[in-house]
């Protein structure tokens, strides 16, 4: 059997509202956290008296009696839970859980019966509703009627206000069934009444929230707040936590009272009731009880005559009367030294206490945040100026808080106090400058480096240069080869009688010459360009009869395990499962691992059989295509000329007319005349240009001289 029992997402009933927390079942007794609040109730196991389990709307509930007539109701759990519930009972507790449900006929008509802080009304032997009469602000009487009233629940979307009871007269004599109702009732409702002297009454005393002077009158059970407008009774139950803080200016005390119920004036509601005290102010204080009464009651915690700071004495009283710790800031201490933090919440300038366990701002409006209840924090840049910073904090419920306007020296101290504190730093990269340079933000989403983007770019730059430099070489190629005119004129300079025909236009010849270097630098600058750039590497498909890369051990083992994990952890999501898997990996000793190993060697041993074969049958094919391609080769290298200037140019030009000769423009005499030297030139030039347009495509220069071919 389990020494412990744990259920989450447990619904606690208290004055008509469900507040959620975790219940915890232990040898000792049974402990409830709300969530909200963090209040803990806890149970001794030999309080115990009754266990209870009924439906309810929330599907199963547990009811819970204790001796001193206590009742605690806990909702949300399921149906399958019932024996597990039972067994833990029967072995710890050595309780019968009973089965019992509530009537739902829907009759008004039945008997009400009062059990402990319970008024039960029962059809039969069946609840149909109970009433929790520490619930109960009020009770009046009528002739035949009792009207109970109740304390409105601020947590609740709906609260119920009131219920009427109608009681029938009796035949016995000398007994008012109406009264005597009437009278059970007040004997366990919260209706708080003055009676009796107060322990001790503290006057004129400076409140913050509700705002005002008060007369605090210090009673057994509840603490009386008088002042010249409002009028407010505390019971003691309603105390959650007390603070005592120093003021930053070091001469003032903030003394913080947390309530659950808060108090009401009109529709406003204060959770929590600051009262500010100088350091200077003293006060000696005598209890209205005597010596004997003060060591019993209060153990040496209190006596009769007292004296010290005002701050101190209300302090005291509250502690002893509460019975709860009073909670002071821990170690941390600002830029000034001081234990809090300046800073704006919403439309007002306060004071930041980080605590021990949490956060606290004072004053308007108060806001107490504990560490387990936040989610995150986050520091931000100050929206007005560089000079101060935010501090934000998200909780688990989605709330977030934003203190602005802290100093900026103030950050160095309070990020520290968060780091130590475990708690999750949204932007943990800040910590290095408060004001850092644009630099540090080049990384962002919206400025971030494209690579794919920039390739793409690239790639579109180096085809629009190849283009037009392979527009340029064929153009300057044809201009070189085939132009008639230029031709001519070479001709005529060598062959012709006239010969100073061609030197008195020597000007002309010059501006030629000068206009074909430029083309020719040109050209040379381009081909270098094209032979520094690399070659844009077009991916090749990946051939499907390849045979495929082996797998390391971690991923066969992986793929041998991903069940079994996922089995393991139902609903594990594909992220948690690799790092599930990585850690059971990362654990696995050597031994296990040394399996995966072999099977990854022997992978890689089949892998390197089969490739080799791959490339030997792969091979074979591509030396059968380069022999085929290597004719073509020799044949565009031959018919391949470099342009160049005087005499090289006319020779090569030469060269060319007589290895660029058709059958049909070859003539038995090779001595014939310039002139018809010329006209054959016309002739293959014109024809060479037919073919060079009909070459596919014009702009490469090897596709030009195949289609000399």
């Amino acid at each position: 059997m389990a020494e412990t029992l744990e259920f989450n997402d447990v619904y606690q009933e208290v004055k008509g509202s469900m507040n959620d927390g975790r219940l915890r079942l232990s040898r000792q007794g049974i402990i409830f956290k709300n969530s909200k609040t963090g209040k803990v109730d806890n149970i001794q196991a030999g309080e115990l008296t009754e266990g209870i389990w009924r439906r309810v709307a929330l599907g199963h509930g547990l009811k819970l009696l204790t001796k001193n007539g206590h009742v605690y109701k806990y909702d949300g759990f399921r149906e399958s839970e019932f024996e597990k519930l039972s067994d833990f009972f029967k072995t710890h507790y050595r309780l019968e859980l009973m089965e019992k449900d509530l009537c739902v006929k829907g009759w008004n008509w039945g008997t009400v019966k009062f059990g402990g802080q319970l008024l039960s009304f029962d059809i039969g032997d069946q609840p149909v509703f109970e009433i929790p009469l520490s619930n109960v602000s009020q009770c009046t009487t009528g002739k035949n009627e009792v009207t109970l009233e109740f304390h409105q629940n601020d947590d609740a979307e709906v609260s119920l206000m009131e219920v009427r009871f109608y009681v029938p007269p009796t035949q016995e004599d000398g007994v008012d069934p109406v009264e005597a109702f009437a009278q059970n009732v007040l004997s366990k409702a919260d209706v708080i009444q003055a009676t009796g002297d107060a322990i001790c009454i503290f006057r004129e005393l400076q409140c913050l929230t509700p705002r005002g002077r008060y007369d605090i009158r210090i009673y057994p059970t509840f603490l009386h707040l008088h002042g010249k407008t409002f009028d407010y009774k505390i019971p003691y139950t309603t105390v959650l936590r007390l603070f005592l803080l120093p003021h930053k200016d070091q001469r003032q005390m903030f003394f913080v009272i947390s309530l659950d119920p808060p108090i009401k004036q009109g529709q406003t509601r204060y959770h929590f009731l600051i009262l500010l005290f100088s350091k200077d102010e003293d006060i000696s204080l005598t209890l209205n009880m005597n010596e004997e009464e003060v060591e019993k009651r209060f153990e040496g915690r209190l006596t009769k005559n007292m004296s010290g700071s005002l701050y101190e004495m209300v302090s005291r009283v509250m502690k002893a009367l509460v019975n709860r710790k009073i909670t002071v800031p821990g170690n941390f201490q600002g830029h000034s030294g001081a234990q809090c933090i300046t800073c704006s919440y919403k439309a007002s300038s306060g004071l930041l206490y980080p605590l021990e366990r949490g956060f606290i701002y004072v004053h308007k409006p108060p806001v107490h945040i504990r560490f387990d209840e936040i989610s995150f924090v986050n520091f931000a840049r100050g929206t007005t100026t560089t000079r101060s910073f935010d501090f934000e904090i998200e909780t688990k419920q989605g709330t977030q808080y934003t203190f602005s306007s802290i100093e900026r020296e103030e950050y160095g101290k309070l990020f520290d106090f968060v780091n130590a504190k475990k708690l999750n730093i949204k932007n943990r990269g800040l910590k290095e400058g408060m004001n850092p340079s644009y630099d540090e933000y080049a990384d962002s989403d919206e400025d971030q480096h494209d690579a794919y983007l920039e390739r793409m770019k690239e790639e579109g730059k180096i085809r629009e240069e190849n283009a037009n430099d392979s527009s340029d070489d064929s153009g300057e190629e044809t201009d070189e080869s085939f132009n008639p005119g230029e031709e001519e004129e070479d001709v005529a300079e060598e062959f012709d009688s006239n010969a100073s025909a061609s030197s008195s236009s020597n000007e002309g010849d010059s501006d030629r010459e000068e206009k074909k270097r430029k083309q020719l630098k040109k050209a040379k600058m381009a081909k270098d360009r094209k032979s520094r750039k690399k070659p844009v590497e077009v991916k090749k498909g990946k051939d499907p009869n390849a045979p495929k890369r082996p797998m390391s051990a971690y991923m066969l083992w992986l793929n041998a395990s991903r069940e079994k994990i996922k089995s393991d952890h139902p609903g594990i999501s594909i992220t948690d499962l690799s790092k599930k898997a990585g850690e059971i990996w990362k654990g696995m000793s050597k031994e296990k691992k040394e399996e995966w190993d072999c099977k990854a060697e022997d992978a890689r041993r089949e892998y390197e059989k089969a490739m080799k074969e791959y490339e030997g049958g792969r091979g074979e094919s591509s030396k059968r295509d380069k022999s085929k391609k290597k004719k073509k080769v020799k044949v565009k290298m031959e018919k391949k000329s470099t342009p160049s200037r005087g005499s090289s140019s006319k020779s090569s030009s030469r060269q060319l007319s007589e290895s660029f000769k058709s059958k049909e423009f070859v003539s038995s005499d090779e001595s014939s005349s310039g002139e018809n030297k010329s006209k054959k030139k016309r002739r293959r030039s014109e024809d060479s240009e037919e073919e060079e347009l009909a070459s596919t495509p014009p702009s490469s220069e090897d596709s030009a001289s195949g289609s000399d071919e």
